[in-house]
């Protein structure tokens, strides 16, 4: 994602350069390493498959740490750092441009300690230097990130992708490096004290104290409503230009303000995006789960690679959406995100990989795109007919990779062109998809990015907690229950009480980021939300307690990204919902949830603070934080709380817990009565063989018991400014 960035005035001597126009995350998978490569660097120790894909470049990496800061300072060397991921498409192009050639590594080596970072794996050194590097620039910046540092690890200059040759309004690679290069040994003292003063005033801005900009009104709700609603394109679906990205924080905040308020208008912006994004190629038509965005304002030519973290958060918009409008539609996108998820990125143990590339033998898209020639030869001519109309298949096609040299030629992306055709050539079109399926399989995959992430497991395994009791899939809160039980025994410390960032082949580091934690803790709530299992909820106590101690300003609320380590320059608060929701969103409503459900005013006044903290951004840049407004009106308003006093597990109980869940109400949490629940549920625990009661409660005030679920449902609907129906 790109994002507007404050600009600095000081760096006498940096080099300008525009940003890309967005940061491209798309795969172009390196080719499998030859048996007997010619280079290897130290990167061929690490875990990370960003990091051991270019374990083989001629450039003497180093990883991030101190070996490589002890070389910079014994040799008195300028460090590069190039940050990217393993599904990163311009970070593959500027590999094979220049990474891959020995000349430009050997200049490189010969003038920079040079450094990899995985940006998924250290978020916290990500933010800090892309950061920089927007401040640096005036603009956005994104990956790959080329940061030049001082040895004692001080920005002075960035820039993201550069070609291997001049082109108009960016230097060369080699070009730059050398100019880079002769500064620091002309004018050393200069650069080392710019980069002093950049470090500084960067960590000034990025840890300035906003004024409290008081209590969120109803009418600043709505006027995030409204400021979430413009540039809405009304043809396509979406908001602003291409690329367009899903961002789901912020349809989630249409929807929710929308029901709320009674906006007929932003539900239906988000339902007619959510059918476009469905129809397009940005979906995979054949095997479900959404890629990363679209090049397109249409929604029909992706970058191909798949996230965990995208297709969690579209679980739950999809839900959502179905919910609302009751259109099963919805219902069944949901559930082939979570077949895709289930199929092709679950380990297992029951933990759940990062991603897919988005190429397979060295060609973007290749396995999912479609020649019109290649499917002659699989159909048959009336299944042919089908698939050209239904699908928009023609013989030029619709996709050409550009960044390829070499791209392959005709190649169509899978869209629905012709819906009304799944109505009245229903066998036809099956028997065709069946076949494309058949022989898709027979393809080579893109590879498979199977870091464990625990932030991006925790987001997933609430994500398909919720989607099991909505839709009344079993196999899906059995998979959820399977991935806490692998988070709790693989991730987490109960000795030292610590969280383990990423796990690989038996490996788990030592990072201690927010996210992990706060993405976590908001999944364990849902799924004890669904299970009632008190287990789960002490492991959510558990992880909101190391959260808290971690990451917690106590003098000026929110929270840091990281824990702190001594291989950081500064600690810095994420302030933006973007294509990852903000660790602070995330943290401040599972808080006021977990407050709720605990009745412990600690984890509400957290909450509190922490909202008090963005309130200013929340006022007058509403759509940078739609989480954080959800999380604010969740705290104004009083939410509700379905106790229900029943023995877990039991058909009966489950019944109800259905019930509970059915409704939209973002507003709402689900409790049983035994473990460490406030205090009135805990004076409910039933005898047992006791009919399941719910008891639906509001600050200190509980409507009478009902075993009735259609009442529990009526009763935890949310409406336009009262307890009542959606607008339909």
């Amino acid at each position: 994602m790109t994002r507007a960035a404050p600009t600095f005035a000081f760096a006498a001597f940096v080099f300008v350069t525009p940003a890309l126009a967005a940061p491209d995350p798309a795969v172009s998978a390196p080719e499998s390493a030859p048996s007997e490569p010619k280079h290897t660097n130290r990167l061929i120790d690490e875990k990370s498959p960003y990091l051991l894909q270019h374990a083989h470049n001629p450039v003497d990496w180093y990883p991030w740490g101190e070996e490589a800061f002890a070389a910079a300072r014994e040799q008195n060397k300028p460090i590069l750092l190039s940050i990217g991921y393993s599904t990163c498409h311009w970070c593959h192009v500027m590999e094979r441009e220049s990474f891959e050639d020995e000349e430009i590594a050997a200049m490189l080596d010969e003038h920079f300690i040079c450094v990899k970072l995985a940006r998924e794996e250290r978020p916290d050194v990500d933010k800090i230097y892309i950061t920089a590097v927007q401040a640096l620039t005036g603009g956005s910046a994104g990956w790959p990130l080329n940061v030049f540092l001082t040895p004692d690890r001080k920005p002075f200059f960035g820039g993201t992708y550069f070609p291997p040759k001049a082109a108009p309004g960016r230097p060369s690679w080699p070009d730059l490096c050398q100019r880079v290069a002769a500064i620091w040994d002309e004018k050393r003292d200069d650069v080392v004290k710019d980069a002093e003063g950049i470090a500084a005033k960067l960590e000034e801005l990025v840890n300035e104290r906003p004024p409290d900009a008081g209590a969120l009104t109803e009418s600043d709700f709505e006027a995030a409503l409204a400021a979430l609603k413009r540039n809405y394109d009304s043809v396509n679906g979406g908001w602003g230009p291409a690329p367009k990205f899903p961002r789901p924080s912020a349809p989630a905040y249409l929807l929710f303000a929308g029901v709320r308020f009674g906006d007929r208008e932003a539900i239906d912006q988000v339902a007619h995006t959510a059918r476009r994004m469905a129809a397009g190629g940005m979906y995979d038509q054949l095997g479900g789960g959404f890629c990363r965005y679209s090049v397109d304002e249409r929604w029909l030519v992706p970058h191909f690679e798949k996230m965990l973290y995208d297709n969690a958060q579209l679980i739950d918009l999809y839900l959502d959406l179905y919910q609302i409008t009751g259109d099963t539609d919805f219902a069944d996108i949901a559930r082939d995100i979570a077949r895709y998820v289930l199929r092709d990125m679950t380990g297992d143990e029951g933990c759940f990989f990062s991603a897919e590339d988005a190429a397979s033998e060295g060609k973007e898209g290749k396995f999912y795109c479609w020649t019109k020639a290649e499917l002659e030869q699989l159909l048959t001519a009336d299944e042919m007919g089908v698939v050209i109309r239904y699908y928009g298949v023609t013989r030029s096609g619709n996709f050409i990779d550009h960044s390829d040299p070499e791209p392959l030629p005709d190649q169509n992306v899978l869209s629905i062109a012709d819906p009304e055709l799944a109505e009245g050539e229903p066998a036809l079109l099956a028997s065709a998809k069946e076949k494309m399926v058949a022989a898709r399989n027979e393809r080579v995959r893109p590879g498979l990015d199977d870091k464990v992430l625990t932030s991006w497991n925790g987001l997933m395994l609430g994500s398909l907690a919720r989607a099991g009791a909505v839709l009344g899939e079993p196999g899906y809160l059995a998979a959820a229950e399977k991935n806490a039980a692998f988070l709790r025994s693989t991730m987490w410390d109960a000795g030292e009480g610590r969280l383990a960032h990423r796990w690989r082949e038996g490996d788990r580091d030592s990072a201690q980021i927010l996210d992990t934690h706060a993405y976590l803790l908001d999944g364990l709530i849902e799924l004890y939300g669904v299970t009632l299992d008190p287990a789960q909820l002490r492991f959510a106590i558990d992880v909101a307690d190391r959260m808290l101690e971690a990451f917690y300003d106590e003098e000026a609320g929110g929270f840091f990204q990281s824990a702190g380590a001594d291989d950081l320059i500064m600690r810095i608060k994420e302030d933006h919902d973007g294509a990852e929701p903000s660790g602070n969103s995330v943290a401040a409503l599972a808080l006021f949830k977990l407050a709720e459900i605990t009745g412990e005013g600690r984890y509400r006044a957290a909450a509190d603070k922490t909202v008090a903290h963005f309130s200013s951004t929340l006022k007058n840049v509403p759509q940078g934080m739609p989480l954080m407004l959800i999380a604010a009106h969740f705290a104004a308003a009083h939410p509700s709380r379905a106790v229900i006093a029943g023995e877990p597990g039991t058909e009966a109980t489950r019944a109800l817990v259905a019930a509970a869940h059915a409704p939209y109400q973002p507003h709402k949490v689900v409790l049983g009565t035994s473990g460490p629940v406030e205090e009135f549920a805990k004076g409910l625990n039933p005898e047992p063989g006791a009919t399941p009661q719910v008891y639906i409660c509001k600050g200190e005030h509980c409507e009478l018991p009902t075993a009735d679920a259609d009442k529990v449902r009526a009763l935890l609907q949310l409406g336009p400014g009262k307890e009542s129906p959606p607008p339909q």
